[in-house]
């Protein structure tokens, strides 16, 4: 057995002490009433003692925040609802306070289960609250998920995802970021073979690892490899006492977070010693844009062992979808059967995660579905992130969005 999450949380409570004398020591130099709060010296401890906490705390899931948008020329309100749930995700829907919303089409962005908080697309929601009725997956930490709710594998992603969409279509498009690619491909297609009515309109699929044959980056190179037994091996542990999710076998986010650092740690050394020097000198703004993105990048969740290896053994190691071997609840998933569902693939020309082509796939995949309901964008000058976020995604990348949501709005023919 692994015992790697029972270490992991108790070197976190034997630090706990720790925490609290460095806590106690930045606010004695904070403290304007203090004489050396102001000098060189007094910030270098403050500082000393905030990067010491904030590299040994846990980072809790973070809020998305929004309070307003920009509707009709006007500021409105903006409101989160839950409105679909279930025991490993619940669906958020931002609602606004406008007539015109409701005349706008529903986009159901589909976050990534693969270890970062759905708000890690804080970004790609923002660019499309004036545009459209919002909703995103927000996938649970299985952690905190008790063992009595039972398993959750690729295939109940898959039939969750059948299930948003017969709840909110069948004028619905979806927007799948990464990981989510290939069960909302799969989800699709199975709607189409059994001719359903929640079809989706389109699908917007970013970055999503459908094909990692092509274009192969160090991420897939690694799960070919190892191969799957490697990853039972080292990668999967029980949840503690501690958590709710008690005895669980989970993928645990530290061990996520690690591997993620772990491909740029250089940056991330370099990040946190720019940050410690611009708390001596006294740079507030800059510091607290980096506090802003490490406390969402370093929060993370627990993915289940069962889903995780799955969508490994699926995706990375196998190749079942783009060999047409994939298979969900005994029923074959077949691309060829996509025929209404429009499909807009996007790429980043420098993404080091799912390489150039991968998402490209699926327009090849689906012979059958008419050429007029396909779009392809490879956006230069990005790697992975900037597929969904940034300044070039707002510019470039979000209005090609919005553009191909209207042309596929219209009622089927």
């Amino acid at each position: 057995m692994n015992f790697s999450y029972y270490w992991y949380d108790t070197a976190h409570w034997l630090l706990s002490p720790a925490r609290a004398a460095s806590d106690i020591t930045k606010l004695f130099f904070d403290n304007p009433g203090n004489p050396l709060t102001n000098t060189p010296y007094g910030r270098t401890v403050s500082a000393a003692c905030e990067l010491f906490e904030r590299t040994t705390r846990r980072y809790t899931k973070p809020e998305f925040g929004f309070t307003t948008t920009t509707l009709g020329n006007q500021e409105v309100a903006v409101t989160e609802e839950i409105v679909w749930e279930r025991p490993f995700c619940r669906v958020i829907s931002f609602k606004r306070d406008h007539a015109l919303a409701a005349s706008q089409p529903k986009l159901l962005i589909v976050a990534p289960m693969s270890g970062h908080y759905a708000t890690l697309l804080r970004g790609t929601v923002e660019a499309f609250l004036p545009t459209h009725q919002v909703m995103i997956t927000d996938w649970a930490d299985a952690s905190m998920v008790p063992l009595s709710e039972g398993r959750f594998d690729l295939d109940d992603y898959i039939d969750y995802l059948k299930a948003m969409f017969r709840e909110f279509g069948p004028d619905l498009h979806v927007m799948a970021v990464c990981q989510p690619a290939v069960p909302v491909v799969a989800a699709v297609s199975r709607l189409e073979a059994e001719n359903d009515p929640g079809i989706p309109r389109s699908m917007i699929l970013m970055g999503g690892p459908i094909d990692t044959r092509r274009s192969p980056t160090a991420v897939n190179r690694l799960a070919e490899e190892r191969g799957i037994e490697w990853f039972k091996q080292h990668c999967i542990a029980k949840v503690p006492p501690t958590h709710p999710g008690f005895w669980r076998d989970v993928y645990p986010g530290f061990l996520q977070l690690s591997g993620f650092m772990a491909m740029n740690i250089d940056r991330h050394l370099t990040a946190h010693w720019e940050m410690f020097n611009h708390l001596v000198e006294g740079d507030g703004d800059s510091a607290e844009k980096h506090r802003d993105f490490y406390d969402e990048y370093l929060a993370v969740m627990d993915l289940t062992a069962e889903f995780y290896l799955q969508t490994v053994e699926t995706v990375f190691v196998k190749h079942q979808l783009p060999k047409g071997e994939m298979m969900h609840r005994g029923q074959p998933v077949d691309l060829k059967a996509i025929r209404r569902c429009a499909i807009m693939a996007i790429e980043g020309e420098k993404d080091d995660i799912s390489g150039v082509g991968q998402t490209l796939a699926t327009l090849d995949l689906t012979p059958n579905l008419p050429s007029d309901k396909k779009l392809y964008h490879l956006q230069t000058g990005v790697g992975h992130y900037g597929v969904f976020n940034g300044s070039r995604f707002r510019a470039q990348i979000a209005p090609r969005i919005v553009e191909f949501v209207e042309n596929h709005s219209r009622e089927p023919a």
